[in-house]
């Protein structure tokens, strides 16, 4: 193909999630994957390549496993045959993108740029400079991801987890503590999560919600609550050792969930279609 506008290192199902998302926009571009033989399950208004194309893309969105080496040599790559001259974008999930910046011979033109599961379906990306982002590389980024219809939330700076992970975690170190104590299941977490929580910051977010419901009641609750939550460093048992187990979730068959049974590809699929049609109600009551 011509030069790609967006360049999507890694055809995992982000991957393939990303470059669907600009594609369907109009946004010419592509996916590389050293096994692109292999690869299925692309957009047919996505390219697949096997190799870097010629010319630069103005993007180029890293979305590889979570390890920095396999991440440090895609960086070098993609600076070797572009000697900087497109954006470089990561799209990880909870390693420091200042660690990330550390070795590059561009660090002016690398940026966080974070998609949330399904990211086709998902419009809400989270985009984050480090020290070195020079702002135009950012406004590059920015406008690409604008011109495809996503819904930004640009921070100030680079943090690890960047913010929605780290609130995201906050909740779920409580919620495995909960289930380590015996105090409550896995089920009937997700259902206040599902049926109080989530309904409540849908319509007034998380902060907002105690200006309304009154800041004296909200401080007097933290200074009872506070110190009595759970604020370990250590990663959560009842998630460690489902994963030490080999219990993955749905794709081994048992999680916190019993999926024996269950289609995968269809589970994913219904719970895409679930979120679209939330997010399109959500978006008709702004």
């Amino acid at each position: 193909m011509n030069r790609p506008e967006v360049l999507v290192i890694g055809s995992g199902v982000m991957g393939r999630g990303i470059a669907k998302s600009f594609a369907a926009a109009g946004i010419s571009s592509a996916i590389y994957s050293r096994n692109a033989a292999k690869v299925t399950g692309v957009d047919p208004r996505v390219a697949l390549l096997d190799k870097l194309p010629r010319e630069a893309p103005a993007l180029v969105i890293e979305s590889v496993p979570e390890e920095k080496e396999l991440k440090f040599a895609c960086y070098a790559a993609i600076e070797s045959a572009y000697a900087g001259a497109p954006v470089l974008a990561s799209n990880t999930s909870g390693i420091d993108l200042e660690a990330l910046a550390q070795p590059l011979k561009y660090p002016q033109r690398f940026i966080g740029m974070h998609y949330f599961m399904p990211a086709d379906v998902n419009t809400m990306v989270e985009v984050a400079p480090v020290k070195a982002t020079d702002p135009a590389a950012l406004d590059t980024a920015v406008r690409l991801l604008e011109a495809a219809g996503r819904n930004l939330v640009r921070l100030k700076r680079a943090v690890p987890g960047l913010l929605i992970n780290r609130l995201q975690h906050a909740i779920l170190h409580e919620a495995y503590y909960l289930i380590d104590q015996g105090v409550a299941s896995a089920e009937e977490i997700d259902r206040c999560a599902r049926e109080m929580l989530a309904p409540r910051m849908c319509i007034t977010g998380l902060i907002e919600q105690k200006d309304i419901s009154g800041l004296d009641t909200h401080a007097l609750a933290q200074r009872a609550l506070v110190p009595v939550l759970h604020h370990g460093d250590k990663p959560g048992r009842a998630l460690q050792d489902l994963y030490e187990a080999g219990h993955l979730g749905i794709k081994t068959g048992k999680g916190f969930y019993d999926w024996s049974g269950k289609d995968p590809d269809r589970v994913k699929a219904e719970a895409g279609r679930k979120l679209s049609e939330l997010l399109a109600y959500l978006k008709q009551q702004r």
